[in-house]
């Protein structure tokens, strides 16, 4: 398969790297199967130059031969107000452009992570489902309605086209893709890399991993991570010297999402965590996280991972 790694100024580090180890892998071993190598992978890049977001120099080319998949690889920004500024830079249009007009070619497109801003950004993902970064999932429907958001699926496909969550489900994606020429590949692919399946990007999402320098929303998380169980906003706001209002929009500039969200998230990532690590009844863990009953815990989780409790124990 004709594959095209289209790059912009600043993307991130790990993911351009994962995409490239793990089809190049594929690449590798194919032949234990008698295949050729799948992916016919070239780097390109609208830029004479181009660079990753910690400086590095990626070598490209411009694009000119029609592929049959582009994969867009994350930016290294990972907040809507750095997003925004990133999507308005000259390569990123001139980027966008360039899918646009991939798309009249019917080729298919791959991204990950916040790359998926660029390929909404485009259009060509207009009138499908795409996911994000969870921490996006609401900024991302904001900007982009006619895209349907799926945060709970690791990756998911529409029409051919795939995108997949947070920064490191690159290698979910890559693996996605080897998986569509050869699952008995992919499988040893994924236990060369020790991968495991992680079909839910909450189960693995940790609140505190988010990069912000909002020392606010910083002192708003460590005292609620403290009452989950008794959690009171009113008090919250009292005790971290803000008010309400000035929480919810700090709270929305940095990481885009509500106080409330930002709770729950808290305590569905404690439940996850007792569940995974501890013998404690259902009931018993959802009053310590500030649930009533295990019933209110099971549906949230349910809807936030997409997995039953039975599996999200299994899934350490």
């Amino acid at each position: 398969m004709n594959t095209m790694i289209l790059v912009v100024d600043g993307t991130f580090d790990t993911g351009l790297s994962s995409v490239l180890d793990t089809l190049g892998l594929a690449n590798e071993l194919a032949p234990q199967f008698g295949e050729q190598p799948p992916f016919n992978i070239q780097m390109c890049s609208v830029k004479d130059d181009a660079f990753t977001d910690h400086g590095l120099r990626i070598p490209t080319v411009k694009p000119e031969a029609i592929p049959e998949l582009v994969i867009v690889p994350a930016l290294g920004c990972k907040t809507p107000p750095l997003l925004e500024q990133a999507l308005q830079r000259s390569d990123v249009q001139e980027t966008c452009e360039r899918l646009r007009y991939y798309q009249t070619k019917n080729v298919r497109f791959a991204s990950a992570c916040t790359a998926s801003y660029v390929l909404a950004a485009s259009g060509v993902m207009d009138g499908l489902s795409a996911t994000t970064s969870w921490w996006l999932a609401e900024d991302f429907q904001q900007r982009f309605p006619a895209i349907t958001v799926d945060n709970i699926h690791m990756v998911v496909e529409s029409e051919g086209n795939v995108t997949a969550g947070a920064a490191l489900a690159h290698v979910d994606m890559a693996l996605w893709l080897v998986r569509q020429r050869n699952a008995e590949l992919a499988r040893l692919v994924a236990r060369y890399l020790l991968i495991d399946s992680r079909p839910s990007p909450t189960l693995s999402a940790m609140q505190s991993y988010l990069q912000h320098e909002d020392e606010l929303v910083d002192r708003f998380e460590s005292w609620t991570r403290k009452h989950l169980s008794d959690f009171s906003l009113s008090k919250a706001v009292s005790e971290i010297g803000t008010t309400e209002r000035t929480l919810q929009r700090r709270l929305h500039k940095a990481l885009g999402v509500t106080p409330i969200n930002f709770v729950q998230n808290l305590r569905i990532e404690l439940a996850v965590h007792k569940l995974q690590t501890t013998s404690e009844s259902v009931d018993t863990i959802a009053t310590s996280v500030g649930y009533q009953d295990g019933v209110t815990l099971r549906i949230l989780l349910k809807r936030k991972t997409g997995q039953g409790i039975r599996q999200i124990r299994q899934s350490i």
